[in-house]
């Protein structure tokens, strides 16, 4: 595992108690992020399958909000700590460890990916490969939902996240990633989280012809 993965594993499992309170509820102050789960959902559904996957599922929050909202959903993540609290706060659901570079899931086998900020700590120079394992297990006419910080800089930016190092950023230079990839982006929202930052909030969703 890349020396990057293992202190970001470690970190995350040093604030499992704290990352799970802040997140608790928090979606209810998020009308942007929900709208758009709420349309990928949809369209997941429409898809004809609908199992999904949260990669990067963190306490495991979204993962339950996809599942009410009538996916078959289930959670990944790197960090044994979030893995462990996510099955104790909602032991209805599947939850595994894994590397989103190295899914435990069948050649196109999903109707969705959500990767909700959990590609934000991958270097740059590794995010292609890591998005060619999101098409992969994507059936045809799948979907990806990506979130992640913007920038209005050229290039992506590297930044002290509270937690691990993070990038934030273009837009357009991500999207045009889903497309190198395989995929086929059709919506994106921005919106600014008012946060002391400074970044957009950024959404994108992509389709796997």
């Amino acid at each position: 595992m890349a020396e990057h993965q293992e202190e970001t594993r470690a970190a995350y499992d040093g604030v499992v108690e704290l990352y799970a309170s802040l997140f608790a509820g928090r979606l209810e102050t998020q009308p942007f992020t929900r709208a758009m789960l709420a349309t990928f959902a949809e369209l997941v559904r429409a898809s004809g399958n609908p199992r999904a996957a949260d990669v990067g599922c963190g306490p495991g929050h979204m993962t339950a909000m996809l599942h009410e909202l009538g996916l078959d959903a289930f959670g990944l993540d790197l960090s044994p700590g979030m893995v462990a609290h996510a099955r104790r706060t909602e032991p209805e659901l599947r939850f595994d460890e894994a590397r989103m570079e190295a899914l435990p899931v069948a050649d196109g086998a999903l109707g969705g990916v959500l990767a909700h900020y959990s590609m934000i700590h991958t270097p740059p120079g590794e995010l292609p490969a890591l998005l060619a394992e999101q098409v992969r297990v994507l059936a045809p006419g799948g979907l990806l939902l990506v979130s992640f910080f913007a920038t209005d800089a050229p290039e992506p930016v590297r930044f002290d996240h509270k937690v691990a190092p993070a990038y934030s950023w273009p837009v357009d230079r991500f999207a045009e990633l889903l497309t190198a990839a395989g995929l086929v982006p059709f919506a994106r929202l921005l919106h600014d989280p008012a946060s002391e930052r400074g970044f957009l909030d950024a959404h994108l969703m992509a389709r796997r012809p």
